[in-house]
């Protein structure tokens, strides 16, 4: 089914925070950082993945992506929706079916054997295709995906994700300067305001993701010459 009547933009992303804090998807730990894969610390860290166990929760965010990607970007704006492997996958299998399209997706690399595709699932020359995935953070990872889809004659100007940091400036500037779009649910900023709507944290660890969100460069380079 085709979602067509929602709640407005900043009420998406607080119910999109609330149910990532429910599932316990978000971590906070100020006194031992997380290490993200660019091998900088942080004291945040999510797991959009954890949303596939959850069928309530997982539905009602995919039809909050279904109809932000038709506000923002067009009622009949694509004809594919692609998912960048692997975490974007079964959510582009769950908007492609609300949106009542056929759905790809895209590797992250050639699989060397076979035809060595990186796009499996039909994907035809003139396609307008969303990329879809679970998060960005910098933009960087979405233009090879975007690259690649582009390279079978398809366009590729819009990606959609459920969860954007939302604290690195260049991210849209990025994705912009490569042509595309991004689309969101929610960001850091609403989930650690809903967090302490909810007291899910105490407040020192609350106030130190809060000088991170606020300066991330700085507050990294803090702890790597600590």
């Amino acid at each position: 089914m085709i979602p067509s009547a929602f709640p407005d933009k900043t009420e998406i992303a607080r119910l999109t925070a609330r149910m990532l804090l429910e599932i316990e998807a978000v971590h906070f730990n100020a006194e031992t950082p997380f290490t993200l894969a660019s091998g900088l610390p942080s004291p945040t860290y999510i797991d959009c993945r954890k949303l596939i166990s959850f069928p309530r929760i997982r539905s009602v965010l995919m039809d909050f992506m279904a109809v932000t990607v038709m506000r923002e970007a067009g009622f009949e704006a694509f004809d594919n929706v692609a998912g960048g492997e692997t975490a974007g996958i079964p959510f582009a299998a769950l908007v492609a079916e609300r949106l009542g399209l056929p759905m790809s997706y895209v590797r992250k690399k050639p699989k060397g054997y076979g035809r060595n595709a990186r796009i499996e699932g039909a994907m035809s020359a003139g396609s307008r295709v969303l990329l879809v995935e679970d998060l960005t953070t910098d933009g960087g990872s979405k233009l090879s995906f975007v690259d690649a889809i582009r390279e079978t004659g398809a366009s590729c100007g819009h990606t959609a994700v459920i969860f954007y940091y939302g604290i690195f400036p260049e991210t849209e500037q990025t994705l912009g300067d490569h042509g595309v779009q991004l689309h969101h649910l929610c960001t850091w900023w609403d989930v650690l305001a809903e967090a302490r709507a909810a007291g899910a944290f105490d407040a020192g660890t609350l106030r130190e993701v809060e000088s991170f969100l606020q300066a991330p460069r700085a507050w990294q380079e803090a702890r790597q010459r600590g």
